[in-house]
């Protein structure tokens, strides 16, 4: 063989090896990924590098003397019960296994797109025991199941990857909002304990600046026009497939603690607390619509074709 020939052998030999490698990442295999692979980063860490809590522990509303009032919680009531999940302890493990009566769920947060989600995770034969990847789609955590290592998109709220690919996770509503907030609801709350098992600085965050800052750490598909702060706020609903976002800004700017709109030929309900910074979203009978609460660039680079609130 000249070596000319031997040369292009081995460089057909690398490429293939490159593309095959491309096809796992962290362990996982992407071969039947119904996201682009090319989009698919690793975000650092190793699988569980980011420790999930799977055996929660929860106290008190008296006895979460960690909290302050304008601590950010992400807020839900399951089977009569409510509970508030301390974004300080959310940004240190984004995943937490829980259950309430026959209810599992999974409460999930991405520190990079500021998307707090609840999901139903019942499945025939108990629950679905999720962890973080350590991968990312459009900055977004790519989040495990332990039983198939089937990869779910937090913000698709589907499997991408795996036996369960396409298979979408039920979301549950939940509310981004103020402990003070919360509380005042919800007197009865349990909260998260910091005595999580882990050793971990629950008075600071790992993100630093980055809530303020334009820049973003990782690739998306679609870059959200500049109409906005790329962190800037935003809650999203979808309904029937169609996306629309209501900025705060434009909340603020309404400066009403509710009213009526029209999503896809439907009606809802969008409310508005000025002082926690909080929305949610129901249906015109009132029931809570599951929404995601979310940075602006995260929102756009999912649902490029949303529709947006203008308070004018």
């Amino acid at each position: 063989m000249s070596r000319s020939i031997f040369v292009l052998a081995f460089m057909a030999l690398v490429s293939v090896s490159g593309a095959a490698e491309a096809r796992t990442m962290n362990g996982f295999d992407l071969t039947d990924a119904t996201i682009p692979v090319r989009s698919i980063e690793s975000g650092g860490p190793p699988r569980d590098g980011i420790p999930s809590i799977d055996n929660p522990k929860f106290v008190s509303a008296a006895e979460a003397d960690f909290l302050k009032p304008d601590d950010r919680v992400i807020g839900i009531e399951i089977a009569g019960q409510p509970k508030a999940y301390p974004i300080a302890i959310l940004n240190w493990h984004e995943v937490v296994n829980d259950r309430s009566g026959t209810q599992h769920f999974v409460v999930t947060y991405c520190p990079l797109c500021g998307s707090g989600m609840v999901f139903a995770s019942n499945v025939a034969d108990g629950a679905l025991i999720l962890g973080v990847s350590g991968l990312l789609y459009n900055s977004d955590v790519l989040l495990f199941d332990r039983e198939t290592e089937s990869l779910w998109s937090q913000i698709l709220g589907k499997a991408v990857s795996g036996p369960l690919s396409g298979t979408p996770l039920p979301q549950l509503p939940a509310f981004h909002t103020t402990w003070a907030d919360w509380r005042t609801r919800h007197p009865e709350t349990q909260v998260l304990s910091t005595d999580t098992g882990y050793h971990r600085d629950y008075r600071s965050s790992p993100y630093g600046g980055y809530e303020k800052s334009p820049r973003l750490f990782f690739r998306v598909a679609n870059r959200a026009p500049k109409d906005y702060h790329p962190k800037a706020w935003v809650i999203g609903v979808e309904v029937d497939g169609v996306h629309k976002a209501y900025p705060f800004e434009e909340l603020k700017a309404r400066g009403l603690e509710r009213f009526e709109d029209v999503v896809n030929d439907k009606p809802v309900v969008v409310h508005w607390n000025q002082a926690a910074s909080s929305a949610w979203i129901t249906d015109d009978r009132g029931r809570d619509l599951p929404s995601i609460t979310a940075f602006w660039f995260a929102w756009y680079a999912f649902f490029p074709e949303t529709l947006i609130f203008k308070a004018g």
